[in-house]
């Protein structure tokens, strides 16, 4: 018998929690936090796996900040980057204020000095990154002693940004018994170790097989050659009118496509390493506000995006791994909206291409841009002719048709969007 997913009642959360749902107009719960938090509330471990998006924050926060207000201890929340630290913070701020919780967040690029200062007043709740935490412990400003939940989010990603060794680290000294929250878009080796020996016989609650995406993003790729990329980009964003989030590989070149954007006539801003906190800050503040239409970003800063909204995401260069494509293109089409990924690849990205195609179980549509010249790539060859006798895209590739007018709907399709196939 199927269960209904009606509303937050019925799943053990406290009276209080309950009247600051309604507050905030949060009725109905999304799947993630409608089978996590029963368990989470019953004192289990969790790992749960679903996708960016779909409600996490909210399906680790409310059972963290309910068993904190009922007894004595503190929560720790790792984070893998500045931007979602700060996010999860400012998340869980009604919560923690209903219960007068003092919270506090610790990462790089802010003043050692007065996270200091919030230490001393003895925070229930600590959102970190894990250098930043590695820091404080080594100067002794920080305690873990007294750690009664913890919640690993992002873990994957924490993993590929090469965290392993100081999230195992703050692992030791972690005081056992404690209840942990392992939150994860995908379930790599690493994350089955962690699980396996820091982890008390942890429920899996899973919304979507790992690496699945979400139905109503819809995918397309372009395969052209790599001097046509910025003619590409340019034709793409003439022609899609809403909010873009695009995706480089490095830093430089996020400052390169930036000032390409800006030539072009749009307003962009970038997020990377290289930026200060502040500037982070700015950026993504202009993002959500409308401020800036683009928003130029490599994979380590991007995890900490969290805007409702995003129309479009470009992939104008390949991400290095292919978990990385589902958390890059789960930045839209989040909160059932509907979404549009758009990559670009060369043909001697072929096999990279397949191995994404791998890990979402899928195939990406392959589509063409009018006046930008694309080519043929298949597994077995990797180039074929630019088009077909008579001026035609390649065989097997959809022509890239703007709709007039296409401000709310995505510009390159006629009719709805077609399924991915099975790969």
């Amino acid at each position: 018998m199927t269960t209904s997913i009606v509303s937050f009642d019925g799943l053990g959360i406290a009276p209080g929690l309950l009247g600051v749902l309604d507050s905030l107009k949060f009725k109905i719960p999304t799947p993630i936090q409608f089978k996590a938090i029963p368990i989470a509330v019953d004192g289990k471990d969790i790992i749960g796996i679903a996708q960016t998006g779909t409600g996490k924050t909210l399906a680790f926060g409310i059972p963290m900040v309910q068993k904190l207000a009922q007894s004595q201890g503190t929560g720790l929340i790792l984070t893998p980057t500045r931007e979602l630290a700060l996010q999860v913070h400012e998340a869980m701020q009604p919560f923690t204020h209903a219960f007068k919780l003092r919270t506090a967040v610790l990462i790089g690029g802010e003043s050692m000095y007065n996270q200091i200062k919030r230490l001393r007043d003895n925070p229930r709740i600590i959102v970190a990154t894990p250098g930043r935490l590695i820091d404080h412990l080594t100067r002794r400003t920080a305690r873990l002693n007294d750690v009664r939940v913890l919640v690993l989010d992002e873990a994957d990603r924490m993993l590929d940004m090469g965290f392993l060794p100081q999230i195992e680290q703050i692992l030791k000294v972690l005081p056992r018994p404690r209840q942990t929250f392992l939150f994860s878009a995908t379930m790599p080796s690493g994350i089955v170790k962690i699980a396996s020996t820091y982890m008390q016989l942890p429920v899996r609650t899973e919304i979507a097989p790992s690496g699945t995406m979400a139905d109503n993003i819809v995918q397309e790729l372009f395969m052209i050659q790599r001097d046509m990329k910025p003619r590409a980009l340019d034709e793409i964003l003439k022609q899609y009118k809403g909010s873009v989030l695009l995706f480089v590989r490095t830093r430089r070149a996020a400052g390169r496509v930036a000032r390409m954007v800006r030539d072009s006539g749009h307003t962009a801003a970038e997020i990377h390493a290289d930026r200060t906190q502040a500037q982070r800050k700015d950026a993504l503040r202009g993002f959500k506000t409308g401020a800036f239409r683009v928003l130029v970003a490599t994979d380590i800063a991007a995890r900490g995006i969290d805007v409702a909204n995003i129309e479009l995401v470009i992939n104008f260069d390949l991400p290095d791994d292919p978990e990385s494509y589902v958390h890059r293109i789960g930045r839209t089409g989040r909160a059932g909206h509907e979404g549009h990924a758009i990559t670009l690849a060369t043909p001697d990205q072929t096999q990279e291409v397949r191995r994404i195609e791998q890990c979402i179980r899928a195939a990406i549509p392959r589509s063409s841009i009018p006046g930008v010249p694309s080519v043929t790539s298949d597994f077995s060859t990797r180039s074929g002719p630019a088009s077909r006798p008579g001026g035609g895209p390649p065989r097997g590739v959809r022509s890239f048709r703007p709709r007039s007018g296409g401000h709310g709907r995505p510009p390159f399709r006629r009719g709805p969007p077609r399924p991915t196939r099975p790969v």
